[in-house]
């Protein structure tokens, strides 16, 4: 079937989707989480395919982290739709009232986006996770994974086809598009059928789809996070942050990528920390400053060019700059972040919250790691994403996010004069 005639049909069942009452819905979706449990043993069969085939598309390590499903990570998709499941209706909520000058009754209700489109790459859990969310949330999912993962993700949405035909709602509430690299073009431009799109993946897909949509988009553009060390902190507790944010799981878009040290204790605080980093093999790249006050530890470092700073690594490498006090650190963010998550490390209360207020990202900590950068962790069960856009969403997007408004408007009789 042409793509078109696929999107078609998907927005044909958009007024069905987005009248399923919650409990159903509810229900639809604990019973998804049964079924992957049920159906891992098919599901693990699939990525074992992927992970073989993963050598003939020369996938990076982190890309091959970020494909590979187990039995732990199918059973955290399936307790994510359950989550997704127990939350509040995002549906028909009242999020405002008044009465006008005439007497006309406005309310302000929350609807559904209505056909949302995802592009990702690599990750399997994308698909349930997405699925999930936007079924939850009244509005048919357009998926379109990436070749890597191409058995994972049917196998997946077989899963959640099973179900809906339990159900009797159409398959086309959630669509798995092909993998070819073509139709995207054609999926970029199809403002007929499609409201949102959402890309999630490397820079070069985010770049593609912001530049030849047609469609608004929603931007998870990469995650260049930086943390900075300010010589109020607490050495010990910081440094467990900084190995956290970095090394707990390289791959991901909220690790952190440049670690900013206040120059005043950075002959302190630096070899300390490169020195835990060094124990889970982190391997660093620094200013000339930071270089030679490792150097002269007998620390590994190297130069690192200026425009460095701008990359994402998705590996265990970590850049360092030490900067002139808190201003210093927001003249660096400001330049080189990707707007996604940076944290300061810092015991002095004002100090905090400036950082706080003038840090123009969607997540700003204070003592924290970046990796709470998560839909999960923000108790949202799931992300379709974590927005760097400002319109709309930004953070990590829960089902809130997937919901737009429309006015309801009672009279009786009234004309304007």
């Amino acid at each position: 079937m042409k793509l078109f005639e696929i999107l078609k049909k998907a927005k044909e069942v958009k007024a069905c989707v987005r009248k399923i009452p919650h409990s159903i819905r509810q229900e639809f979706l604990r019973e998804c989480a049964n079924e992957l449990e049920t159906q891992s043993k098919e599901i693990l069969e699939a990525n074992f395919k992927d992970l073989q085939n993963a050598k003939n598309f020369a996938l990076s390590a982190s890309m091959q982290e970020r494909l590979l499903l187990n039995e732990m990570r199918i059973f955290a998709m399936a307790k994510s739709l359950r989550q997704i499941a127990d939350f509040p209706d995002p549906l028909n909520k009242i999020l405002g009232g008044f009465c006008n000058a005439k007497g006309l009754e406005i309310q302000k209700v929350s609807v559904p986006l209505g056909v949302v489109g995802i592009i990702y790459e690599s990750r399997p859990n994308v698909t349930s996770d997405t699925a999930g969310l936007c079924f939850k949330s009244g509005n048919v999912c357009v998926l379109k994974g990436g070749k890597e993962a191409r058995n994972s993700n049917e196998a997946i949405v077989r899963v959640f086809h099973r179900v809906l035909e339990r159900f009797q709602i159409p398959q086309e509430a959630i669509v798995l598009l092909s993998c070819e690299r073509e139709e995207l073009k054609e999926l970029l431009g199809a403002r007929e059928y499609v409201d949102l799109l959402i890309p999630r993946g490397g820079e070069g897909l985010i770049k593609f789809v912001s530049e030849h949509a047609k469609i608004p988009v929603i931007k998870q553009d990469k995650g260049v996070c930086h943390i900075f060390a300010h010589s109020s902190c607490k050495i010990e507790q910081s440094i467990a942050v900084v190995v956290n944010a970095k090394t707990s799981c390289p791959s991901v878009c909220n690790a952190c990528e440049t670690l900013l040290i206040d120059s005043s204790f950075a002959g302190e605080f630096l070899p300390k920390v490169a020195r835990a980093l060094a124990q889970k093999g982190t391997i660093l790249k620094g200013c000339e400053e930071s270089c030679a006050i490792l150097m002269e530890c007998g620390i590994p470092c190297d130069l690192i060019p200026l425009e460095d700073y701008h990359k994402e690594y998705n590996e265990n490498i970590l850049n360092l700059r030490i900067v002139c006090g808190l201003q210093g650190a927001l003249e660096h963010i400001a330049k080189f972040s990707s707007g996604h998550s940076e944290a300061i490390l810092c015991e002095d209360y004002s100090v905090a919250e400036e950082f706080l207020e003038c840090v123009d990202s969607a997540c700003v900590y204070v003592n924290a790691s970046t990796r709470f950068s998560d839909g999960g962790e923000f108790g949202y069960g799931a992300e379709v994403g974590i927005s760097t856009s400002k319109l709309h969403a930004r953070g990590p997007m829960g089902v809130d996010c997937l919901t737009s408004y429309k006015y309801k408007i009672r009279g009786k009789g009234q004309i304007r004069e």
